[in-house]
């Protein structure tokens, strides 16, 4: 991640702090996210200013957090958890910073690309880990096309379109970034414009990176004596490894 706040603020009074702030601390430590994801280290970083009491730099961490996939609702949590270990007054004094950092979230955190976010799938959130979004667009016929949308992290389980012939789906990608895979197959990394074609009766799970919020079409291919057989969660750890 490129940061060059130490130089905007820094840069004449005190250039060797400056390039540290910038070059080690953000350009190193901040970057080195196969150790630790971009979001985990917001958390982290929100809870130390946050028992320092150092709020000018809370907020823009907890501006920063937000780039990283934060919720409001997350932030709210975090903070109210943090209470009982960093003290009651500095909850109170880092509530009225999340209202300031999400004060126009309903417009900045509209997802879905050109088609729009929908509607929290609640018909199927027990197949997903995390929330996702429904957004229907078509369907005549045996033939259904969707906008779904995932929260940075979110993914649905292992499952299997089944079919005795036809079937499958189709999935064309239209924003942010997110994963495809088959059973037995390497992860296949996907941003917008990508398009993935799923054969009938393969086990397969998608949905997006930690760290991006991510939304494909679905298109339902017709087929004979079709069914969505939902199988387990993706497992946690082999996702965090990717």
């Amino acid at each position: 991640m490129k940061q060059t706040a130490g130089r905007n603020v820094l840069g004449k009074l005190a250039p060797k702090f400056a390039e540290l702030n910038d070059d080690v601390l953000f350009g190193e430590i901040w970057s080195r996210d196969d150790k630790l994801n971009l979001r985990d280290r917001s958390m982290i970083t929100i809870a130390a200013l946050m028992a320092k009491g150092a709020y000018p730099q809370l907020k823009s961490h907890f501006e920063l957090g937000k780039k990283h996939g934060i919720t409001k609702e997350e932030a709210v949590e975090i903070v109210t958890q943090l209470a009982f270990y960093t003290g009651w007054p500095n909850a109170w004094s880092a509530f009225p910073l999340i209202e300031e950092v999400y004060e126009d979230n309903e417009i900045k955190e509209e997802h879905g690309g050109a088609f729009g976010q929908g509607e929290p799938n609640e018909a199927y959130k027990q197949y997903f880990i995390g929330t996702s979004y429904l957004k229907p667009l078509a369907k005549t016929y045996n033939l259904s096309i969707a906008n779904v949308t995932f929260e940075p992290g979110c993914r649905n389980n292992w499952h299997i379109h089944k079919a005795t012939s036809g079937g499958g789906q189709i999935l064309v990608c239209v924003e942010g970034e997110g994963w495809y895979q088959e059973e037995g197959k390497a992860p296949q990394s996907l941003s917008v414009g990508d398009v993935v074609t799923i054969p009938a009766n393969v086990k397969h799970w998608h949905g997006a990176k930690k760290n991006k919020w991510f939304s494909h079409l679905a298109i339902e291919v017709p087929g004979e004596n079709t069914e969505n057989v939902w199988l387990e969660p993706v497992n946690e750890e082999e996702y965090n490894k990717l």
